[in-house]
């Protein structure tokens, strides 16, 4: 993501026992440290107390385009179908903030969402509450047509489908923070065996290291102790500070999600200017990434994506796909986002029959359509 912003103020949260940068070793894992966003498999279906499943479904609409080869792409997304709904679509959503502890084996720090601080708000989520993720703010345009002030993956969507928005106007998605005082923070300590604080691959300072598959039990706890609350029809999103899963190598920013009809998802937010994850960066992608396929399985016809991730065509680009977005007193820099035509639907179904949010690629995704 673009990371030209050299005056970035995170300031890192609840450390135990300082440790300089210079202390911290390098990633020694396998492979050398890249961007990675990741499509771990479907979980089980979470075990609800005394068997009763909570009642309401995720709000979600079908569609389908036949491609370059004339194959039949089906698709479910987040909201309702903008070629027949004129109306907002509102998804309530959980910031959970995660906060990782390591020892003095493994780097001695604490990384607390809550007690670092972005754009001079208390804490990461008050921070992300006021970014275009969330603060319908800032007006988007790709290219000559303007998709509207609004949060940005909703503006997003609007445009991939701008041949029907451009009459229903009054089409959104929203997502709607709800704050649960029950939902408190997920904690987790890190053992030497499963990670450590080395020095940012990406930038300057440091960053924390888990595996993504003890993440995915630590999430699957949760959501299963807070099944009262957290039901298919919302949006749980993991929120870190300065942490990259792992898998196999280093470093993932974040990934979505489903376990059974619960769609969910995890990113971090990274605090060193120019490094991967930054600010908004991996956020907007899972966003986005969620939206279009809640359920990871909207399969595709690519090379580079067996499924339907409008995040991962840009991760090669420069600044990882990111540009720049004025809100609040700060710089905001989300993820442009690949546009259906990409995966090989009509051009005529988005604005300026464009295959990325800004235009940054121009044809249809490697693999049998080219």
């Amino acid at each position: 993501m673009k990371k030209c912003l050299a005056s970035l103020a995170l300031l890192a949260g609840a450390v135990a026992m300082p440790l300089a940068v210079s202390a911290a070793p390098n990633w020694s894992g396998p492979g050398v440290p890249h961007p990675m966003f990741a499509h771990p498999p479907a979980q089980p279906a979470l075990e609800y107390p005394n068997g009763h499943k909570p009642a309401g479904t995720l709000a979600t609409w079908n569609g389908s385009f036949v491609n370059l080869i004339g194959h039949t792409t089906t698709f479910v997304m987040v909201g309702a179908d903008p070629a027949t709904s004129n109306a907002e679509t509102h998804i309530t959503t959980f910031l959970i903030p995660v906060v990782f502890t390591y020892g003095a084996s493994n780097g001695n720090m604490t990384f607390d969402p809550l007690a670092a601080h972005l754009n001079g708000r208390k804490n990461i989520i008050k921070s992300l509450l006021s970014s275009p993720m969330f603060n319908p703010g800032a007006d988007f345009v790709s290219g000559s047509v303007d998709c509207g002030t609004a949060q940005f993956v909703d503006a997003f969507q609007r445009c991939n489908f701008w041949s029907h928005v451009s009459t229903n106007t009054g089409y959104h998605v929203i997502l709607d923070y709800l704050k649960v005082k029950s939902l408190k923070p997920l904690k987790i300590t890190v053992s030497s065996s499963q990670g450590s604080v080395i020095n940012n691959p990406f930038g300057s300072g440091v960053v924390g290291t888990y595996p993504i598959g003890s993440f995915e039990g630590q999430a699957r706890s949760y959501m299963t102790a807070h099944a009262s609350t957290i039901t298919p029809d919302t949006f749980p999103f993991f929120i870190s500070y300065d942490i990259y899963l792992t898998s196999g190598g280093c470093c993932i920013g974040g990934y979505h999600n489903r376990t059974g009809a619960q769609s969910y998802g995890y990113t971090t937010v990274v605090d060193s200017p120019g490094a991967f994850s930054m600010d908004i960066d991996a956020v907007s992608h899972e966003v986005a990434e969620w939206m279009d396929d809640p359920f990871t399985n909207n399969v595709v016809q690519c090379s580079d994506n067996s499924i339907l991730e409008v995040g991962d065509p840009l991760e090669g680009l420069a600044h990882y796909g990111t540009f720049a977005v004025n809100l609040n007193g700060y710089t905001w820099h989300p993820q442009s986002e690949a546009y259906l035509p990409y995966f090989g639907a009509p051009t005529s179904t988005t604005a300026n029959g464009w295959y990325t949010f800004h235009n940054e690629l121009t044809q249809v995704c490697p693999g049998p359509q080219r």
